[in-house]
């Protein structure tokens, strides 16, 4: 599977900040300090001026790599692929009735799936312009969970992951 799905025709060195950021948070997460990861992202956004547009591509990042599992547990699984929203006390509830930034995950990712990278975008977008910032730690936590869960199960089912995401969580 392709080593890093951020744009090629961006600058390489920003590419690679972007997937060392996304590695550290996945591994500290994967690890059970989510506080820790969530603040060491934000660190080496608040650190750099474009740092908007980093959160933004990171969670693109995120959420593209998301897809492209969704994508290889559904056409190599034997169970379909179910999304699942839950509440603070762990009920179930509609997307619609979720909190907002959950919302715009659960909409995010069903646009990279897809294919619709540009819908996708534009919910990061939205939210980055609208959210407050412990909406934009809730979001960016949403992906980094996916991304998470996601990985276990291709890899329990031995479907590709991609290589910087196998790295971070070893």
């Amino acid at each position: 599977m392709e080593d890093v799905a951020v744009d090629p025709h961006t600058d390489p060195e920003r590419n690679r900040r972007l997937v060392d950021a996304a590695s550290t948070a996945l591994a500290a997460m994967n690890a059970g300090a989510e506080e820790d990861a969530t603040e060491r992202v934000m660190a080496t956004f608040r650190a750099n001026p474009t740092s908007v547009e980093d959160a933004q591509e990171l969670m693109l990042l995120l959420f593209h790599e998301c897809s492209a599992m969704v994508s290889a547990l559904g056409s190599g699984g034997t169970a379909p692929v179910k999304m699942q929203v839950y509440d603070n006390d762990g009920q179930e509830v509609p997307i619609d009735e979720a909190d907002p930034p959950v919302r715009t995950a659960v909409r995010t990712l069903l646009a990279e799936v897809h294919g619709d990278t540009e819908a996708a975008k534009t919910h990061i977008e939205i939210a980055l312009a609208n959210a407050a910032p412990e909406e934009m730690v809730t979001l960016m936590v949403q992906a980094l969970r996916w991304t998470i869960r996601l990985s276990h199960e291709c890899s329990s089912r031995d479907l590709p992951v991609a290589d910087w995401i196998t790295r971070a969580l070893s």
